[in-house]
């Protein structure tokens, strides 16, 4: 199996721009992938969050990456992107901390913080 190596560089929090409305937040992580020296830059994922959901809790549904389509795992991927969206926003988070839910909204934040996740891909069947 090979190993992909994805680079997290910046996450824009509960953007009108990418959809969010007074259901959901939905928040837009931009990331390069290296898998065995293959290189893909300016790659980005989608977060979307019920509003005023538990930021700690509440699972976070992650899309599928834009500007890369190649071998992957996407649980993997998902983990990976929940865990920097957290590392970001929530109890833990270092651009806002936030416990629990209820009424808070902040939109528009851009938080540009590196995070590396390495996991196993299978490129002979891909998870999309």
């Amino acid at each position: 199996m090979a190993k992909a190596k994805v680079i997290f560089q910046k996450l824009i929090q509960d953007s009108q721009d990418y959809g969010s409305d007074d259901q959901h937040m939905v928040s837009r992580a931009f990331f390069t992938v290296n898998i065995e020296g293959n290189v893909t830059e300016d790659a980005y994922v989608d977060i979307k969050q019920p509003v005023g959901s538990d930021f700690e809790t509440t699972p976070l549904e992650v899309s599928k990456p834009v500007g890369y389509n190649g071998p992957f795992n996407y649980e993997a991927f998902r983990q990976a992107t929940e865990g920097y969206y957290r590392s970001l926003v929530g109890s833990q988070g270092s651009g806002i901390h936030i416990s629990g839910g209820g009424n808070i909204r902040m939109q528009n934040n851009t938080f540009i913080q590196q995070a590396v996740a390495e996991f196993e891909v299978s490129k002979e069947s891909p998870a999309w």
